[in-house]
């Protein structure tokens, strides 16, 4: 019974102290942007950069609706896992 207790003692301890640091923000020009927006402003640049490569190569895709979206999540992802 000890046993079971102290796993859930450390268990939520865990996660009571994975809220202790602040979110990440990325200051421009004295206002804090939270990282989320910045990563999400990136993904969308980058996903137009693509669709401008795309045309360039002439590069017919047969499911735009769903290519578009998810390259800008897989960029947006990717951005946050780097970076923060």
């Amino acid at each position: 019974m000890i046993w079971k207790s102290r796993r859930f003692l450390v268990a939520h301890l865990a996660m009571v102290v994975t809220g202790c640091s602040q979110a990440p923000a990325i200051d421009v020009m004295g206002s804090q942007f939270p990282a989320w927006l910045v990563c999400i402003v990136l993904g969308a640049v980058l996903t137009g950069c693509t669709h401008w490569l795309f045309i360039r190569r002439k590069l017919h895709l047969i499911f735009p609706f769903l290519t578009y979206p998810c390259l800008a999540a897989a960029y947006t992802f990717a951005i946050w896992l780097i970076f923060f």
